[in-house]
């Protein structure tokens, strides 16, 4: 396992591998109970609807995928219909999300391979899903949890920035993380997990001034302190959603 970066960083002793366990499912108890509606925050109806959704949300925020999709889905309501999609058209309705190109080609590239090789069917399992261009680890798991009801660690920024905070691991490489926080919590909670952890990093935990004075979490995080510990000061930074 990684070694706990912020404790030793403090010059404390770093943590035995129970503990942690210990720390991390109390940390993830709390998250619960702070934001017991998290979900994910991109609509969609089926799995194909969330795949495509998780790719054009790289560089992207939920908020602005939500606004372009309804019209893509209207557009295109079959993976055959993406399959056979004009570039040009789907380019035009997407530019918004940005790297356009990029999107429609994986896209595209996307809905050919599963007519191809999956019957048309959105399959169900990591070790395909991955095989399909634009669908890292992480879209992956994104639909393996949300469309299919199969548990997976969804390793976004946020989700990076927070673990090592919380001296969970001090990797960097996000399939590193999702085995290290695998281990940390039971396997039931991969999922919902994800999604409190990503709803905290948008909300409190910020990338460059976390509202540490009014964090939940703030009595077990090692990184206290990194944002403004007043609570008047630390509430100014609250956000909420939707986000833009």
């Amino acid at each position: 396992m990684a070694t706990n970066a912020a404790t030793n960083a403090a010059g404390r002793k770093p943590e035995t591998q129970l503990a942690l366990v210990r720390r991390a499912r109390k940390m993830n108890r709390i998250l619960a109970e702070t934001y017991p509606d998290a979900h994910c925050e991109l609509d969609f109806r089926n799995p194909l609807e969330l795949l495509v959704a998780t790719i054009l949300s790289a560089q992207c925020t939920d908020k602005r995928v939500n606004m372009v999709t309804p019209t893509l889905f209207a557009k295109y309501p079959t993976v055959e219909d993406y399959a056979a999609a004009d570039r040009e058209e789907m380019e035009e309705i997407i530019r918004s999300t940005g790297f356009f190109r990029a999107k429609t080609n994986s896209i595209i590239g996307m809905a050919q391979a599963v007519c191809d090789r999956y019957g048309g069917e959105v399959p169900a399992k990591l070790k395909d899903l991955v095989t399909l261009p634009g669908v890292g680890r992480k879209t992956a798991n994104v639909v393996l949890g949300n469309a299919f009801g199969v548990p997976g660690l969804t390793v976004d920024t946020h989700f990076q920035r927070l673990v090592r905070r919380f001296g969970w691991t001090d990797e960097t490489d996000p399939v590193k993380i999702e085995h290290v926080v695998a281990e940390l919590l039971p396997k039931r909670e991969w999922t919902i997990f994800s999604h409190r952890v990503i709803w905290h990093g948008r909300r409190i935990c910020h990338a460059r001034r976390p509202a540490c004075g009014v964090c939940p979490l703030a009595a077990l995080c090692p990184s206290y302190g990194t944002g403004p510990t007043g609570q008047a000061e630390a509430q100014k930074l609250v956000r909420s959603g939707p986000f833009s």
